[in-house]
């Protein structure tokens, strides 16, 4: 079965995550890199080293934040 989320305010379902299926699995199911993004889930910030013990949950609100990097390369 299918597992519903909100993801940055969007619902989605994801057909190969179920109820059991951790921060972790969904960091991969997106097809993100774990070391340039930052997760809240339901409000709370999940700290990356505990990913795998946070569970999902139907209808949990989950929004990922991408770190861009960038600049003109000249010190200030």
């Amino acid at each position: 079965m299918a597992l519903a989320l909100v993801l940055n305010g969007q619902p989605r379902s994801f057909d190969n995550l179920n109820g059991d299926a951790s921060l972790v699995e969904l960091v991969e199911e997106l097809g993100l890199k774990s070391d340039r993004i930052a997760v809240e889930r339901n409000g709370e910030i999940a700290p990356r080293t505990g990913w795998a013990k946070v569970g999902l949950g139907e209808g949990d609100r989950i929004e990922i934040v991408h770190f861009v990097g960038g600049g003109s390369g000249r010190g200030i």
